[in-house]
């Protein structure tokens, strides 16, 4: 009769099985660079083969470990993980429309934020009845023009959602006081931007409640998944809420009457003593990820720090490299928010206008030699198809989203790239100059 492997002999067995994984080597002009991608090791398996040994699949102990390590990293006090940054922006967003607070978003309100961004930064104040007021972005940072944020305000203004470009901070000081000023809500959408600073202070930490991305091409990974973080324990629970079907109770799967009251309460105009597990005070989703994803998620954050350096290690790298080659003549090159610590996403590029090239001819040359590239988002949400019926409204105008629509791309600073690459990069644009130029 054989003997069941013990648990320590399973993970074992995982991490080296994932240890005597070859890596592909790097040879210039052969392999394809992407623009992002994940770096994932041995524990990272272990801890997902951990989780699902426990077979218990929906959210539990790698859940509770998660959120708690993610709340204390970003340093607020409450971190609610969801199924990706998308929806984290659309429980974000909802959640302030709750009518539990005492002043939610109404149908009808007007929502200050960008054009030239990601659409489900946008889309939550659509899905919720709301009109986004369109404010253009400055190049230099591709972050919301702060001097067009009394243009866009009016008597129906009630927030402010906007993303941190690429990993850096948008100008927080003056969009804080603003919103303080005017009593708007603020919503950080940091999904590109984990570990990035303003002022000292970590981003999220400014708003009302912030979102926050888990998919491979992001600062830390589980494949799928986001987070939505809140310094207000009653905007979690609403969050919570939202996240789980609508439910007014707040026990955690597998735990019952948390509250003491189950059999006790009389909520709308359901019967006095209605099993509180079955009364919705939203109308809900159900968002919530498995256990084996937190417990991704938590081996990725262990090792978020050494992340978020080596970002900024090879942006800076990318910098040194465009200026030395001459090449800022041909392209603008993204620049930090002052008072800001950036962590990058993506290394930002717009084609100057006097440079004599195409972005189509740029990005296809790139891509031919092995050089990935993306370009930013949306470009400009108003050209979007799917936002050909929408109410929304611009505030001035858009001339600098245009060119971030027709002149910008991006390529990667993600941690698995290296000097080689980074080095074989600089060369590729070069030679594209000389031969694109000729």
């Amino acid at each position: 009769m054989s003997i069941a492997p013990t648990r320590e002999a399973i993970l074992e067995a995982v991490r080296a099985f994932q240890a005597a994984k070859v890596q592909r080597e790097f040879v210039p002009g052969e392999t394809y660079l992407p623009p992002s991608g994940k770096v994932m090791d041995a524990d990272d398996a272990a801890s997902l083969v951990d989780a699902s040994l426990d077979m218990w699949l929906t959210a539990g102990r790698f859940h509770r470990k998660f959120q708690k390590e993610l709340a204390e990293f970003c340093g607020l006090r409450k971190a609610l993980p969801t199924v990706s940054g998308s929806a984290a922006n659309l429980l974000a967003f909802t959640a302030l429309t709750s009518p539990k607070l005492e002043r939610p978003i109404a149908p009808g309100s007007e929502v200050i934020t960008v054009a030239a961004g990601f659409p489900t930064t946008v889309n939550p104040i659509v899905q919720n009845g709301c009109v986004p007021v369109f404010v253009d972005v400055d190049l230099a940072t591709h972050n919301i023009d702060v001097s067009k944020l009394e243009q866009a305000l009016s008597e129906t203004t009630r927030a402010v959602m906007v993303a941190h470009t690429l990993g850096n901070p948008f100008d927080l000081a003056t969009v804080s006081a603003f919103c303080e000023e005017h009593e708007l809500l603020l919503i950080e959408d940091c999904c590109d931007a984990l570990g990035a600073k303003y002022e000292g202070r970590p981003v999220g930490t400014f708003g009302t409640c912030a979102t926050l991305s888990f998919y491979p091409a992001h600062h830390i990974t589980m494949g799928e998944g986001g987070a939505v973080l809140t310094d207000s324990p009653k905007l979690h629970k609403i969050l919570e809420s939202f996240r789980d079907w609508g439910r007014d109770c707040w026990c955690e799967p597998g735990k019952d009457n948390t509250c003491g009251i189950r059999f006790g309460q009389q909520l709308g105009d359901l019967p006095l003593g209605y099993d509180h597990k079955y009364i919705y005070s939203h109308l809900g989703y159900n968002l919530k990820i498995t256990d084996m994803q937190a417990a991704v998620g938590s081996s990725q954050l262990a090792k978020a720090r050494g992340f978020i350096e080596a970002r900024v290690r090879n942006h800076d790298y990318l910098l040194a490299g465009f200026k030395r080659a001459g090449l800022d003549e041909f392209f603008s090159l993204s620049e930090a928010t002052p008072k800001s610590e950036p962590s990058w996403f993506g290394f930002a590029l717009s084609l100057r206008e006097e440079s004599g090239m195409t972005r189509p001819e740029v990005v296809q040359y790139l891509e031919q030699h092995k050089v990935g590239t993306r370009l930013m988002f949306s470009g400009n949400l108003v050209k979007q198809p799917a936002y050909a019926g929408v109410n929304y409204r611009v505030a001035g105008g858009l001339e600098v989203t245009d060119q971030v629509m027709n002149q910008s791309f991006w390529v990667g600073c993600w941690p698995g790239l290296t000097e080689p690459m980074l080095d074989y990069m600089l060369a590729t644009f070069e030679q594209m100059i000389q031969e694109l130029k000729r």
